[in-house]
């Protein structure tokens, strides 16, 4: 699919839906998917209740699928625009575009939930020739099975003030993430203080103003040490779960005045895709059901709590804002639930 291949998805009981991605299709690709030209576009609900193709009871769910007609003024390009939220205040839409019944629902919700996986923007053109490779939805299941992760290797690694550091790394045979946890100190019997930091390449790296996920990162490494025993997990889900590339989509949106919740709708993603089970899993297979876990985020605590994971206290981890992330820190705190 990120090679611009159509595919198809069989969901059970309804029939094959297949699919081109827009972000990675041309002109040409599209007049030997559907030529035709009687495709459809199918879109995320969020991004469809942004274009006034889905009520607000559809936004609700914004990774939910919305099917659009296929009108004789919806080419490639038109598509695109469809597709692209960074292109709105540049690119008059022509329309009108229409919202329609899919046959294949569970296949359309799947095809979101993959183009995510992908990180792609969630937007295909459906019904074309039947492409050589068909996957079920229970093939992207498994794919996220967080059950699925196992310790591959393990090796010492001294770290900036925590020079008694080991880092364990998983993997599944389905998924390229490689999750690590870096185990500082040793086992004392005491339930040990764990950060679930998600990576993020811009902070994390590049030392970006626009988040404060550097700062954590190295606050959560120090008082993990001064604890004395404690579990840092970097997971790898960047930008929520949405990947990088439409990270830096959501970023440019905020150029625009939307915050990272908006943002992340515009786009046509969950507020947070993120899987914590994966955190719970890593876990478990370290030894360690019961944590104190350092976070202002509660849906972290109840991520873990529900697979099988005990946070017995959660511990505030806040820094000091800055001129360019007090806004995304104020939409953490009013829109997302975090605090201290």
């Amino acid at each position: 699919m990120r090679r611009g291949w159509p595919i198809a998805i069989a969901g059970a009981g309804e029939p094959i839906l297949t699919l081109m991605a827009i972000e990675t299709g041309d002109a040409v690709r599209l007049a030997a998917f559907d030529p035709t030209g009687t495709a459809a576009v199918l879109l995320s609900a969020g991004r469809a209740a942004t274009l006034k193709l889905a009520n607000q009871r559809d936004a609700a769910v914004p990774d939910a699928a919305v099917l659009v007609d296929r009108a004789p003024w919806l080419d490639f390009a038109a598509a695109t625009a469809l597709a692209d939220p960074q292109h709105d205040l540049a690119t008059p839409l022509k329309g009108p575009f229409r919202a329609i019944p899919t046959a294949s629902p569970v296949a359309a919700a799947a095809a979101i939930r993959l183009a995510r996986v992908a990180g792609l923007l969630p937007a295909f053109f459906t019904g074309g020739v039947d492409p050589d490779v068909t996957i079920t939805p229970a093939d992207i299941d498994t794919h996220e099975d967080a059950t699925r992760l196992a310790i591959a290797t393990r090796a010492r690694l001294p770290v900036a003030g925590a020079e008694d550091a080991e880092i364990v790394a998983f993997r599944s045979p389905e998924s390229a993430d490689e999750h690590v946890a870096l185990l500082i100190g040793q086992p004392n019997g005491e339930p040990p203080l764990v950060r679930l930091h998600s990576e993020c390449l811009t902070g994390d790296v590049l030392g970006s103003l626009k988040c404060d996920c550097g700062p954590q990162l190295q606050a959560a490494l120090a008082r993990i040490a001064e604890s004395g025993w404690g579990i840092l997990l970097y997971l790898r889900q960047e930008g929520r779960g949405i990947g990088l590339v439409n990270k830096l989509r959501a970023y440019q949106l905020q150029d625009q005045g939307f915050d990272t919740v908006d943002a992340n709708t515009r786009l046509g993603f969950a507020i947070d895709a993120r899987d914590f089970g994966v955190a719970a899993r890593m876990l478990t297979l370290l030894g360690q059901d019961r944590v104190r876990l350092l976070t202002n985020n509660p849906a972290k605590v109840a991520g873990l709590a529900t697979h099988g994971v005990t946070v017995i206290e959660r511990v505030a981890h806040a820094l000091p804002a800055n001129p360019h992330n007090a806004r995304y820190l104020d939409t953490k705190r009013d829109r997302t639930g975090h605090q201290l």
